[in-house]
């Protein structure tokens, strides 16, 4: 074996790379002369210089008082402290910070002007006695402000960098604020007359494509004259024309007709370009989850996990959820086909939430398709009861059939009749719900034909088809139901003339009366609109509109039975229609006679006679022997 190596001494490193020592560096000597103190070093070289200042004072008076003066030599007071002859009143004031970020200091500059920069000094006014006392004075009040400056100071210095830095951002935006408040309080002072567009701009823009730019600006004009119309207003020209312009204006930038603006502006009068802007906008999409197969926190996971970005609709609903955005079709996912969810706009839930259906009841959807609602009771009744889903047109109730499948719904019972003939089929249900066919002046976002192929000939018919569907309605619902006897009534309809009209027509028309819908959102119903004084309980209906609610604008109104029977108010008594009829007859009986006269005259016939028609003779005969019989 060979020798074994002797590792204790080890050979000294070379000079290599690694032993290479950088210099330290070299800064120029303007950069060192100017290096800054630190606050705390500026703070005892203040308090020295203060007690080296009273201790020469304290020595000069103790010479004075022993009879000798200017004892102390120049050099020692240049030393100690100050020589002048106004030291008994002037004071070292605080030097001011220094500026760390000067970004950040910009406008905290203009703060600080009163703080006085270094080897400069304060003068106190009121203290201008050479006396000691008044010496004493305002060296007692010096030190009172030194004092609450070192406090401020010390609470600066306790702060950190980055709260020190809030801090004068908080101050900068509070002076902005202030700045802006400012300017707008000037710009509102500034009242400006607006004038009307004279024939021939209007003219103009009839017969050219119009500037949608500058008329835009117009409405905003007029609406500001409208607001302050004292001030603003042309001597000579009235608040009508003013609207009227408006309303041209609106119908012309928006693509109404003037009938369906004009309503609109008697409903928003103050609202009326939120309530546009918002019917330009669609509604976002929502979802409701069926219950019957899934639970919505399981649902969510599930479409979160397909790329789909969602959330609850809102604390109002515990099935809802609206989608902002999709990776994949919301309407042919797996658990779409397979029935966990339907998608059904938010304000549909409404008309349910109110109807509160319970289990094992007999509930009645008079106008269900496609579904959304009857399938929502469905779960709610955890397919219990009867449930019968009506729709009097044949194709769509088999969407109805569809949807009832596809969520799994197994109490349901799905009709075809019209529904004002059904109290003649079934009655006897413990809860309706009748969501109206109406004009749909709520929900333009999704039909924008809308706007113009309403008129009044539209919304007349359509309210009368609402009432009779609420009469027979209210005729298929029990009073006598031990949990139920209540009506629900909605519409996707603003209008009056749709809502409380119909339903003040129900109340004049049958026993019912309306009840808290137990929705707490919404606006409260009309109990008068212009002319029309409508009954003060209509205000415990409930208004949703898309500019205040961002939902399809919807009318809910609960009604509860109270009695079975019928006010036969639109019908005569038969004592009236017997006066009326022999009115009526002999009316018949004296132009029959005028008529045999004015023909025997003309035809110089002299024993000619007017023959009448049997059946009227007829008629009368029956007439005659009622009459007596009732004698």
């Amino acid at each position: 074996m060979g020798k074994t190596r002797d590792f204790t001494e080890r050979p000294k490193p070379g000079p290599g790379r690694k032993s290479k020592k950088q210099k330290p560096p070299e800064l120029p000597s303007k950069i060192v002369e100017r290096k800054q103190t630190s606050r705390r070093a500026k703070k005892r070289l203040k308090k020295r210089l203060k007690s080296q200042q009273q201790v020469v004072i304290q020595k000069n008076k103790d010479l004075e008082s022993n009879g000798e003066s200017d004892v102390v030599s120049d050099e020692e007071a240049a030393v100690e402290g100050f020589t002048d002859e106004n030291q008994d009143w002037l004071v070292p004031t605080k030097k001011s910070k220094l500026n760390q970020d000067k970004e950040m200091d910009d406008e905290s500059d203009a703060d600080t002007d009163s703080d006085m920069m270094p080897d400069e000094f304060e003068a106190d006014e009121q203290g201008g006695s050479d006396s000691d006392s008044g010496g004493n004075e305002d060296d007692s009040g010096s030190e009172k402000m030194e004092a609450s400056n070192d406090d401020d100071s010390s609470a600066d210095d306790d702060l950190l960098p980055v709260e020190k830095a809030a801090k004068k951002l908080k101050k900068r935006q509070r002076e902005d604020s202030r700045l802006e408040k400012a300017e707008f309080q000037t710009n509102i002072a500034q009242t400006e007359v607006f004038s009307l567009p004279s024939g021939q701009q209007i003219q103009k823009e009839m017969t050219e494509s119009p500037d949608l730019s500058l008329i835009k600006q117009r409405i905003y004009d007029v609406m500001q004259v409208l607001g302050d119309f004292k001030n603003r207003r042309e001597a000579h020209i009235s608040r009508k024309e003013y609207v009227s312009r408006l309303k041209k204006d609106l119908c012309l930038y928006y693509s109404y007709n003037e009938f369906l603006m004009e309503k609109s502006m008697d409903l928003f009068p103050g609202e009326i370009l939120e309530f546009l802007e918002a019917n330009e906008v669609e509604r976002p999409v929502t979802i409701r989850t069926n219950t019957l197969k899934t639970r919505r926190r399981d649902l969510a996971q599930a479409l979160i996990n397909r790329g789909v970005n969602l959330d609850p609709v809102g604390k109002w609903s515990k099935v809802g959820l609206v989608v902002y955005d999709s990776q994949v079709p919301i309407g042919a996912t797996p658990e779409y086909m397979a029935g966990h969810y339907m998608l059904q706009g938010a304000s549909s839930f409404l008309p349910v939430m109110a109807l509160a259906p319970q289990e094992n009841e007999k509930i009645l959807d008079m106008a269900a398709a496609p579904g959304g609602k009857t399938t929502y009771i469905a779960a709610l009744m955890r397919n219990t009861g009867n449930l019968f889903a009506n729709d009097p047109s044949t194709e769509r109730a088999k969407a109805i059939v569809g949807n009832v499948h596809r969520l799994g719904v197994t109490n349901t019972v799905i009709s075809n009749y019209d529904g004002r003939q059904f109290p003649k089929i079934l009655t006897g249900f413990d809860r309706v719900l009748l969501d109206a066919p109406c004009s749909g002046t709520g929900v333009i976002s999704k039909d924008t034909a809308v706007k113009t192929n309403k008129d009044a000939k539209d919304i007349q018919r359509c309210s009368h088809l609402q009432k009779e569907l609420l009469l027979a309605a209210i005729d298929c619902c029990d009073s006598k139901s031990k949990t139920g006897g209540y009506i629900v009534y909605s519409t996707c309809s603003i209008l009056v003339e749709e809502n409380e009209w119909v339903i003040d027509y129900a109340l004049k028309k049958r026993h019912v009366k309306l009840v808290n819908t137990g929705l707490d959102f919404g606006k409260e119903g009309f109990t008068s609109f212009k002319e029309h004084r409508f009954h003060p309980s209509l205000k415990m209906t409930c208004r949703f509109y898309p500019h205040t609610n961002n939902l399809d604008g919807f009318f809910v109104a609960k009604l509860k039975k109270m009695s079975n029977k019928v006010i036969a108010t639109e019908v005569k008594s038969n004592e009236e229609e017997s006066k009326d009829d022999s009115l009526r007859y002999e009316d018949i009986s004296s132009s029959l006679e005028e008529n045999a006269q004015l023909t025997k005259a003309d035809h110089d016939v002299p024993k000619q006679k007017t023959k009448v028609k049997p059946k009227e003779t007829a008629m009368m005969k029956r007439d005659l022997k009622r009459k007596n019989n009732e004698k």
